[in-house]
């Protein structure tokens, strides 16, 4: 079964609501592994209720709108799909607890032709239940490695190709920060636990028939460890100094892997590298960061 184009760019999304408290904020900055130092001061902020902040990368995980590519009426090959791109920009700071509604959109469907799959790109935005306030909008862009070639017979299906959200970094000078963290061997199996508890990333038995040799970490829980390293890098560890950060996935992470996150600082903008130093300095994310103004 082809991809449905047009069912996919017209999907109907319902809204969705979502009430968390500190437990959740604080469940989910330790799969981050905030906490690992239990005297840092700056680190019990995310994990200890007295004057608690929520990690901004926890809007990746709140009213998400589930794995609806797998719905058979998107004709979608959902088990050749992979997350390719993933940007939030926050228009206010995330709060620690409170409760927030999510509208879903389908942004394009892009050919990129025969063999070479589709890119599938959506947003949500979520905002204060109560208020109204927009807090975070977010942009998750789907490589689907088995759609492709579509637009060879309907052209007017082509799609718009999506703009970059961000201009790869120059990494021909040093770094003027670099941060190493350490992931928890258990950082998937708590991760899950806010979002996404797909078994590829707790069952040995599922990863390895989808050729990992051991379950991998969640790409989003990559996404948040690198915010977590510019936030100590360049905000003092204040979860409201970032205005919006946009990561490409590059290769998967193993739970209990040291990421390495080198980062260039121009102005406004961070641009960074996310490698494993012990796989060879394999590069598993870049992506960039704006600071809030």
């Amino acid at each position: 079964m082809a991809i449905d184009v047009v069912a996919v760019r017209h999907w109907p999304f319902a809204e969705v609501r979502q009430t968390y408290a500190a437990k959740d904020t604080i469940l989910y900055a330790l799969a981050l592994g905030y906490g690992s130092d239990p005297v840092h001061a700056a680190q019990l902020r995310f994990v200890y209720e007295q004057d608690l902040q929520a990690s901004p990368a926890m809007a990746t995980a709140l009213c998400h709108p589930g794995f609806w590519i797998s719905d058979a009426r998107t004709g979608i090959d959902a088990a050749q799909c992979v997350h390719a791109e993933h940007q939030v920009v926050w228009h206010r700071p995330l709060p620690p607890t409170g409760a927030l509604v999510a509208t879903t959109r389908v942004l394009d469907v892009f050919d990129r032709g025969a063999g070479k799959g589709a890119m599938l790109v959506f947003a949500r935005d979520l905002h204060n239940e109560a208020g109204g306030d927009l807090i975070a909008s977010i942009e998750h862009r789907t490589l689907c490695r088995a759609d492709g070639g579509f637009a060879a017979d309907a052209p007017q299906l082509q799609g718009s190709r999506p703009a970059a959200l961000f201009t790869p970094v120059d990494a021909s000078r040093v770094p003027d920060r670099r941060i190493d963290i350490a992931s928890l061997p258990q950082a998937a199996l708590i991760y899950r636990l806010s979002a996404d508890p797909n078994p590829l990333h707790a069952d040995p038995a599922v990863a390895q028939q989808a050729g990992f040799a051991r379950p991998i970490l969640h790409g989003l829980c990559t996404y948040g460890l690198c915010c977590r390293a510019i936030l100590e890098a360049f905000c003092g560890q204040r979860a409201d100094q970032v205005h919006a950060l946009a990561l490409r996935f590059l290769a998967p992470v193993f739970p209990g892997e040291t990421l390495r996150v080198d980062m260039w600082h121009d102005g406004g903008s961070i641009g960074f590298n996310c490698s494993v130093p012990a796989r060879d300095g394999l590069m598993v994310a870049t992506g960039s960061a704006t600071l809030a103004a």
